[in-house]
């Protein structure tokens, strides 16, 4: 469900759906993703803005977020989209229509929750007609689903106000940059003095896209010499702007310019931070009871467990690692060309089992014992109890920085389980001794 003004849905959006939307659904629901588990309990996610009545019962929390760009021109026609969610109470109902604990399915057990709805707003503006503010409105309502036989799910929904305030500066100075101050601001009247009631009328996880037609977007992060200035006098509050292609995307969580999402990743597990291997492993360990529940939590998070639950062997393989190789090659084999960037296949030059690395006058490689020296240098205090110990190389490996790193699996038992695991530890030439010599 989607709510916009003053602007049909903008198709440039679209190259950066992906991304934004992994902002929108950031700690929606997380691990094991149980409605009655604590952490869902006490909801949170970054860009929230409450209620104003509720800012003030605590300032801690905030209603309105700024955002400062540079605008390289002076002459754009701006499609500004504020994109968050709408929290909704669903309550549990059984068949006579009075509210119980929960529901059960063969399927699912549902139980009461705040669910959300996808919001955006579409505002289009000159930048010659700045400053102006525009206002925008979410209706409230009342839905029910009927479950089966057994009862129905009631949700229903506050509605909401907010403000989206623009304005300009020209800047001083020979190269025509204008500032722009975009403000949004949660204007919604109600009054709950509960947290968790004041979250049912706030902008939650919002952010912001912004496309300028006559203009190009200065970067804030990488700006060139000349702009440094101009960057330095930019205030950003609750929010911060960051280029993805020739959009603005406007992000309460902390981004790089041109953000992506790894191409491994099959779907949302609505923790962008996290490992996706490590989250879809811990899903399936879930017993069946455990899973019904999260079934009966939220359709996204049944939608989430379906995936993880079908997931084929080969596409879980891809999530443990990628190593990118990169090697000047005269004559390499060209990849076929449905061959996934991160296959070691797409580059003939390399061979992790069969190459070497000099390590004093020894070629190290597949099968070369070592003693390892790991150095002081490393992150993991755990490697101080590795040195001395022995092992076997099983491969050498080149990441996208060019350096150079040595798989070892251990001498005993232990070296046993990573072979079987295929995890390995992993060492810079100059911290493994080969115990073979040349001389």
């Amino acid at each position: 469900m989607s709510s916009s003004i003053e602007g049909a849905q903008t198709s440039s959006f679209e190259s950066v759906q992906q991304i934004a939307d992994a902002l929108l659904f950031e700690g929606y629901v997380l691990y094991p993703y149980r409605a009655s588990d604590g952490k869902n309990r006490v909801r949170w996610q970054f860009g929230v803005l409450m209620p104003p009545a509720y800012g003030l019962v605590d300032p801690s929390e905030r209603t309105w977020s700024q955002t400062d760009c540079l605008l390289d021109g002076g002459d754009a026609e701006l499609t500004v989209r504020i994109r968050f969610l709408q929290a909704q109470r669903r309550t549990v109902l059984d068949a006579a229509g009075g509210e119980v604990d929960s529901l059960q399915t063969e399927d699912a057990s549902y139980v009461p929750w705040d669910e959300a709805v996808e919001r955006y707003v579409d505002i289009s503006v000159s930048l010659g007609d700045l400053p102006c503010e525009r206002d925008f409105e979410i209706p409230g309502g009342v839905e029910d689903e009927v479950i089966g036989a057994v009862g129905s799910l009631r949700r229903t929904r506050q509605p909401l106000a907010g403000v989206l305030a623009l304005s300009k500066e020209e800047l001083p100075g020979p190269y025509g940059v204008n500032r722009l101050r975009l403000r949004v601001e949660n204007r919604s009247t109600g009054d709950d003095a509960d947290r968790i009631g004041a979250l049912r009328q706030a902008l939650i996880a919002h952010h912001l896209l912004v496309a300028a037609e006559g203009c190009r977007f200065i970067s804030l992060l990488e700006p060139p010499e000349w702009a440094s200035g101009y960057v330095a006098d930019c205030e950003n509050l609750g929010i911060f702007p960051v280029l993805a292609g020739d959009l603005l995307l406007s992000s309460p969580i902390i981004l790089y310019d041109h953000p992506q999402i790894a191409p491994e990743s099959q779907g949302d597990l609505f923790d962008a931070t996290e490992i996706d291997e490590i989250l879809s492993l811990r899903t399936m360990t879930l017993t069946e009871e455990e899973k019904r529940e999260v079934r009966g939590t939220d359709p996204r998070a049944a939608a989430m467990l379906e995936r993880v639950d079908s997931m084929p062997q080969e596409i879980l393989d891809r999530l443990h690692g990628t190593v990118r190789y990169l090697r000047n090659v005269t004559t390499p084999e060209p990849a076929p060309a449905d061959a996934p960037w991160w296959d070691p296949g797409n580059d003939a030059s390399v061979s992790p089992e069969t190459d070497t690395v000099m390590v004093g006058d020894v070629a190290v490689g597949n099968g070369v014992r070592v003693r390892l020296r790991p150095g002081i240098r490393r992150a993991d205090a755990q490697d101080m109890f590795l040195a001395d110990r022995v092992g076997t190389v099983v491969a050498v490996l080149s990441d996208v920085d060019g350096e150079t790193h040595i798989a070892v699996a251990l001498d005993g038992e232990e070296g046993e389980v990573q072979r079987s695991h295929g995890r390995y530890l992993y060492f810079s030439p100059d911290e493994i001794e080969p115990l073979v010599s040349t001389r």
